[in-house]
């Protein structure tokens, strides 16, 4: 083995040690680039790449760096991300979704697991007009945990159910983490969401139907209420009354980008200020509540952006290294041929989900896998919805499974560790379930953007 795929292994390797060390993820990114930097110039790796003096190398990859920074900086398409993460903070202060559950569970609360079905309507919505991962999770525990403890939920479905539904947020366009895969790719924002539409409903509608499969199983993990209301055109027409205003803003920001009529960065401020819109309709918009979404927007933007610039770092250092190279190698050196190098890949993105965050896959892996899937012959879009899908199971899985985090942060004290534990094992495999599908099918997701634009 070669000494610079030596440098490149233990450059990965120590990412990994250090992340468990709580060091800020962006600092260890950007301080092994450095560190690598100076061992790949004493070691004379960078020499056939560079220039043969310290200055000339010194200064081409200071100036890469800093180019390739502005590059993110200046990005067009990231400037969605704030717009996007506005829309879903001012919606998760707009009181839409408590309106959502009084009605809903009005409606579906009759049946056995029906709390647990309005739950995760409420949350496919929330995940097609926020995005959000805590907010939909923190937002859907404080308004259904209680109500289904209350109606003798087993805590551990109760729990479960609260945490997988809110993760749909980071799948069900508009999504930041699409945003931040089709800039890594260098693919169309558009077609992502376009091609990840459907495999995120489907995901939804899976885990409804389980819901109520297991509500019928074992009546008492989901029992029906004994008290409910006669079902009247009354209330039905409140639910659709309730579900106007986010279908409305889902309409305006997916509509536009799928009918071609503005661009997803242009998408996201007609998002932004139409959550704004809603807010003030609710007589929930004052000057407090503006300026604490727009702190919070801000903190959660520098988080990302921070990454992401020492990501880029990272990166532009393991490929001088040769990392392409040796990933391209190490991949298709596998003796399963490209449909199990995909799977592969898949797989080992499963195993990374229980110890790394989604940006940090999203950001060093997938760009490394992506040209090697592509010219494997597969398609980019395909790909990458697959592997969203995948990483989707990285909210979920401990010991670094955020949703579970962000529950038991609001959870009421008799949810356990162990109940939330227990709770979502049934829908990581359902995540997976999912997962095989869209990888066998590959129509779920190219169908949509084909149509879209007739091809």
């Amino acid at each position: 083995m070669a000494f610079n795929e030596i440098l490149c292994i233990l450059m990965f390797v120590s990412f990994i040690a250090l992340l468990f060390t709580g060091f800020p993820v962006a600092w260890v990114l950007g301080g092994l680039a450095v560190v690598f930097t100076v061992i790949g110039w004493a070691t004379g790796q960078f020499t056939d790449l560079m220039a043969d003096s310290f200055y000339a190398i010194d200064w081409a990859y200071t100036s890469a760096v800093v180019d390739r920074i502005w590059d993110v900086m200046k990005n067009w398409v990231l400037v969605a991300l704030p717009m996007f993460i506005f829309m879903g903070l001012m919606l998760d202060r707009s009181g839409i979704a408590a309106q959502l559950m009084g009605n809903f569970v009005k409606l579906f609360g009759r049946m056995r697991g029906g709390y647990a079905v309005t739950v995760a309507l409420i949350g496919i919505l929330l995940a097609a007009s926020t995005g959000i991962i805590g907010a939909s999770v923190v937002l859907l525990s404080l308004l259904g945990l209680p109500v289904m403890l209350e109606n003798k939920y087993r805590p551990s479905f109760a729990a479960g159910t609260v945490c997988a539904v809110g993760t749909l947020g980071i799948l069900i366009p508009p999504s930041i983490m699409l945003v931040l895969m089709a800039d890594r790719l260098a693919i169309s924002v558009g077609d992502l969401f376009l091609g990840a539409l459907i495999p995120g409903v489907l995901l939804g509608t899976i885990y409804i139907a389980y819901m109520v499969v297991f509500a019928a199983l074992v009546p008492g993990a989901a029992p029906a209420p004994q008290h409910t209301d006669p079902i009247t055109w009354r209330l039905v027409l409140g639910v659709l009354w309730a579900v106007l205003p986010p279908a409305g803003l889902i309409l305006a920001v997916l509509g536009t980008i799928f009918m071609g009529l503005a661009t997803p960065t242009e998408a996201s401020g007609v998002g932004a200020f139409g959550a704004i819109l809603l807010a003030g309709a609710n007589r929930q918009l004052n000057l407090g509540v503006f300026r604490e979404v727009c702190q919070q927007t801000t903190r959660t933007t520098a988080f990302i952006f921070a990454i992401f610039l020492g990501a880029t770092a990272f990166s532009l250092v393991f490929r001088g290294l040769g990392g392409d190279e040796l990933i391209e190698s190490g991949l298709t050196s596998l003796p399963f041929g490209p449909t199990g190098i995909v799977i592969a890949i898949l797989f080992f993105t499963f195993l990374l989900g229980f110890f790394l965050d989604w940006i940090e896959i999203t950001l060093i892996i997938l760009p490394l896998v992506g040209p090697v899937v592509q010219g494997l012959g597969f398609d980019l879009v395909w790909f990458t919805v697959l592997f969203a899908v995948c990483l989707q199971t990285s909210f979920l899985t401990p010991p670094v499974g955020f949703a579970l985090f962000y529950l038991k942060g609001v959870a009421p004290k008799s949810i356990t560790v162990a109940h939330i534990y227990k709770g979502v094992l049934p829908f990581i495999a359902l995540q997976l379930l999912g997962l095989a599908l869209v990888f066998v099918w590959e129509d779920l997701v190219t169908w949509l953007p084909g149509l879209a634009y007739g091809n």
